[in-house]
């Protein structure tokens, strides 16, 4: 029997729920990272450093989509619970058609000053060569990168979680393929990478659109829009957090890459990269379960369910600490694999990735919760507080904890910024959490 967002939830039903959502999200960090395994044993060490460089330049542009989709989300579920069906696939059409155009724009343009956005950031020589052959090629995906993210909001929004899976799957499946083809077959290297990639987003971003542009049985479709920069604005204050946090993420990526070029050269970008793999990998979960529920509390605060927000904010609370406890175990087990997989050929390199990776497991204890507190909040249409706490985990601790810790421990501090900024996020969080359980009534 199919699972609707007026449900009530018990852990199994939410559970039941969540997991496509989470599995969409693990399968797409998966082959995004395909592209860096392929490089690192068949392009080399700098092909591998130059693709870590520029994927948070592509994670700035996918940000506007995760933007719009959480923010759009929790609107047009919100829409659905007042019954509002026609106001809702109006302001679903709004968002997707102006996320195409500001798609193409941006692509555009991020391609032609792709150089000077590298050297800018710290490249020279043979890494500058390498990332801007790489980001040229792969921003051309910018479009399909962007609808990724909005689709996987709101085909949950359309009860087809499972879609979205089978979706992203099949986009992995083809990059994985192609990589094969492109690199391993051909010897293209890392244009053949980036090719990839484009084709296997091209797959993920523009099926859901067709899905959506036909005849369907969801409560969602592609209509007529009608301009309401009302309904805009709402969609974007509600997603500023999810926003603020990818290019806090990437900023701050450029940062930790910046720091290691001076402290360990292009070994340690690399050894970030893979690093940063498993982080995504592991917090998949945090993030599908934030992404996957938030319709369920959006829609219900729309439907003034309070009772139900109480029930959704105790299993919250439950799942993500028994699940903190769980992955830093795994991280802490698999350290030792992981850095073999990326880096079996340099002992150096695999040496740093594997103390890099027991260090930051610990960042996954408190992660859970505010990832979910801050989800929390877009759900509940309070974009204000999702984005402050998002802000300081993602930006301002962060780059307090990347700026001071080397200097007291060098590389080990690097690997320790993300622990530090997860303790003081925590904190915030629960502050949010108190301050305004009242007011919406969730505890």
């Amino acid at each position: 029997m199919q699972i609707q967002l007026s449900d009530h939830f018990t852990y199994g039903r939410l559970l039941r729920f969540v997991l496509p959502s989470i599995l969409t999200l693990f399968f797409t960090t998966i082959y995004s990272i395909v592209d860096g395994v392929f490089v690192s044993n068949f392009v080399g060490k700098t092909a591998f450093a130059a693709v870590n460089f520029i994927m948070p330049i592509l994670m700035v542009l996918a940000s506007f989509g995760v933007m719009m989709g959480s923010g759009g989300s929790a609107l047009v579920a919100k829409l659905l619970g007042e019954q509002n069906k026609i106001k809702a696939n109006q302001v679903f059409s709004m968002i997707v058609y102006t996320m195409f155009m500001f798609g193409i724009i941006a692509s555009i343009t991020i391609s032609f000053f792709m150089e000077n956005i590298v050297s800018f950031l710290g490249a020279d020589g043979e890494l500058l060569t390498q990332a801007t052959r790489y980001g040229r090629i792969a921003v051309l995906g910018g479009t399909a990168f962007i609808f990724q993210h909005i689709f996987y909001c709101f085909l949950i929004v359309a009860e087809k979680p499972k879609l979205s899976f089978i979706i992203t799957v099949t986009a992995g499946i083809t990059n994985v393929l192609l990589d094969i083809i492109f690199i391993v077959i051909l010897k293209w290297g890392i244009s053949g990478a980036a090719f990839a990639t484009v084709i296997g987003q091209m797959v993920g971003g523009f099926v859901p659109l067709v899905f959506f542009l036909l005849p369907n049985k969801t409560s969602l479709r592609l209509v007529k829009p009608c301009l309401d920069g009302s309904a805009l604005l709402k969609t974007s204050t509600n997603g500023i957090s999810e926003l603020v946090s990818n290019i806090a993420m990437s900023v701050v990526s450029m940062l930790y890459n910046y720091q290691l070029i001076k402290f360990a050269g292009d070994t340690g970008v690399a050894a970030y990269g893979t690093i940063m793999y498993t982080s995504y990998i592991f917090s998949t979960f945090y993030m599908g379960y934030s992404f996957g529920r938030a319709p369920i509390v959006s829609y219900h605060y729309g439907a003034d369910n309070t009772d139900e927000l109480k029930n959704l904010f105790k299993k919250d609370l439950v799942i993500v600490i028994f699940a903190g406890i769980l992955l830093t175990a795994i991280s802490e087990i698999l350290a030792y694999p992981i850095a073999h997989i990326f880096a079996s050929y340099d002992p150096n390199l695999f040496e740093m990735i594997h103390r890099g990776i027991y260090i930051y497991s610990f960042a996954y204890l408190l992660m859970g919760i505010n990832y979910a507190g801050s989800s929390f909040f877009t759900a509940l249409n309070n974009g204000l507080i999702s984005a402050i706490i998002s802000f300081l985990r993602t930006f301002a601790f962060e780059i307090i904890a990347v700026l001071t810790l080397p200097i007291l421990f060098r590389l080990d501090g690097i690997w320790a910024s993300g622990v530090v900024a997860e303790i003081a996020s925590f904190a915030v969080t629960v502050v949010c959490i108190v301050a305004l359980r009242k007011k919406y009534g969730y505890y």
